[in-house]
């Protein structure tokens, strides 16, 4: 009897694996992308909601999922006790990392791009709820983290479960995989082509027709999903800023924005590195509750010190606030901004290092935001015979600082013209970005997320 069994087996198998490695027709590989799109849509809603309902609880004290990450959060409902809000929300991350899912820890691009160029495109789908759990605590308690990398995660979850429950060739699931993280970028911050270029520079091995037309598709659709709950508007609101000129005054102001990018590259070399230090440093402190809570704690008293010298948090969440102000002239004190910048990159490094759960590139935009409006502000506190504006170099900043940071020069340029919707600012831009990312490889041969992939043994 067992002898037929096995050999009655023997097709079905035969069959299951003929199955697994035939590629998909492009027209049923578009049709899932385009129902990842749709879901990762959905799930970034639900995912800006828990943020929402968390943040709410933990800074004000109500319960509500109703929140405006571009205005500063309301000070003073806790008092001097807001420095065990992190502390508390870390401890409740440290908790869902250790014991459901490990890999949900940190900013998440590089265990997807792990996935797809050593495991053939399989995450845990246990994955996708731990991530929006984790990184939602994180950041609605003040973590300094953003909410880009952990939807990232969970979009290319859900791309790759689908992949496992229909048989397919890893090929085929490693495109669902990075239309989840396209669609996820898409979403989040309202940028549908940057989404499409986040997949090409960063997931797909290659790129043809095939592994192109789904992502277009599951980014168009969470972009959809996303504008029909959040509206059309750009992620940020920036006030006209005039048209350029091609004068000589011009070519001096590109001369500037070459500056700008080298002072960003080093910016972003230092990032790379001051992350990785941090997590080296951290580890050497025993137990995982009490790491967290250390680095928690130290980001609890650095809040709790600008409010009390400033006025507002700054650095807690996902800072957009912070950026909104720059970017329309309400922060331009030079010596400010470069302090903010320092307690950003203090802030991001040491919730990251120390156990949070969220992504890196809302914490670039900040820390460009703040460089660019800085360098700007110390020109125009020297007198300079040049049109400067704080806004227009901080909107730049912000496109060197994520293209030195991460690598990606086309989705940093794109996505930043996409979330100001100021065309006058591409050239500047690719200018800098160009300049920052050769700088950040002199001093630093690896982006923020193949650095990490290196340190574990799995070059990119």
């Amino acid at each position: 009897m067992d002898h037929l069994l096995s050999h009655t087996d023997i097709p079905s198998a035969a069959a299951s694996k003929q199955a697994e490695n035939r590629p998909l027709a492009l027209g049923y590989l578009s049709l899932l992308a385009l129902v990842v799109g749709v879901v990762t849509g959905f799930g970034a809603v639900g995912f800006r909601a828990l943020i929402g309902l968390i943040h709410n609880i933990f800074f004000l004290g109500r319960f509500a999922v109703g929140y405006d990450s571009s205005q500063f959060t309301t000070v003073g409902h806790w008092g001097v006790l807001v420095i065990l809000v992190p502390v508390i929300g870390g401890l409740g991350v440290t908790f869902l990392v250790s014991n459901f899912a490990p890999e949900a820890k940190g900013h998440g691009v590089p265990e997807v791009m792990d996935a797809i160029y050593y495991k053939g495109g399989k995450i845990r789908p246990v994955v996708a709820v731990v991530k929006s759990l984790a990184s939602a605590l994180s950041i609605g308690s003040g973590a300094a983290v953003g909410r880009e990398g952990p939807i990232i995660q969970i979009g290319s979850a859900l791309g790759s479960t689908l992949g496992q429950i229909i048989k397919m060739p890893a090929a085929s699931r490693i495109i669902l995989v990075a239309a989840g993280a396209g669609a996820g970028i898409a979403a989040t911050f309202n940028t549908p082509i940057g989404g499409v270029m986040f997949a090409i520079e960063l997931m797909l091995p290659e790129v043809s027709v095939t592994s192109f037309l789904p992502v277009a598709l599951a980014t168009g659709a969470a972009t959809f999903v996303g504008r029909y709950f959040f509206g059309p508007a750009a992620a940020f609101a920036v006030p006209p800023l005039g048209s350029t000129s091609a004068d000589p005054q011009a070519a001096v102001s590109l001369l500037l924005f070459v500056v700008l990018g080298a002072l960003t590259g080093a910016a972003a070399a230092l990032f790379v590195r001051s992350l990785h230090w941090m997590e080296d440093w951290f580890e050497l402190i025993p137990g995982r509750y009490t790491r967290h809570a250390a680095g928690m704690v130290l980001v609890g008293m650095l809040i709790y010190a600008l409010q009390l010298s400033f006025g507002h948090y700054y650095v807690e969440g996902v800072g957009y606030a912070a950026i909104e102000a720059i970017l329309n002239g309400q922060l331009s004190v030079w010596p400010l901004l470069l302090l903010l910048f320092v307690a950003k990159l203090a802030a991001t490094t040491t919730s990251l290092g120390s156990g949070a759960s969220g992504g890196i590139f809302s914490p670039s935009l900040f820390m460009g935001a703040t460089i660019g409006g800085g360098f700007a502000a110390l020109l125009q506190a020297l007198h300079l015979p040049l049109p400067i504006s704080v806004p227009v170099f901080a909107m730049v900043g912000m496109a060197a600082m994520v293209g030195g940071g991460t690598g990606a020069v086309m989705t940093a340029v794109t996505m930043i013209f996409e979330m100001t919707r100021d065309y006058n600012i591409v050239m500047p831009m690719i200018v800098a970005v160009a300049v920052s990312v050769q700088v950040r490889r002199m001093l630093s041969p690896e982006t923020m997320y193949t650095l990490k992939l290196v340190r574990r043994g799995h070059p990119i």
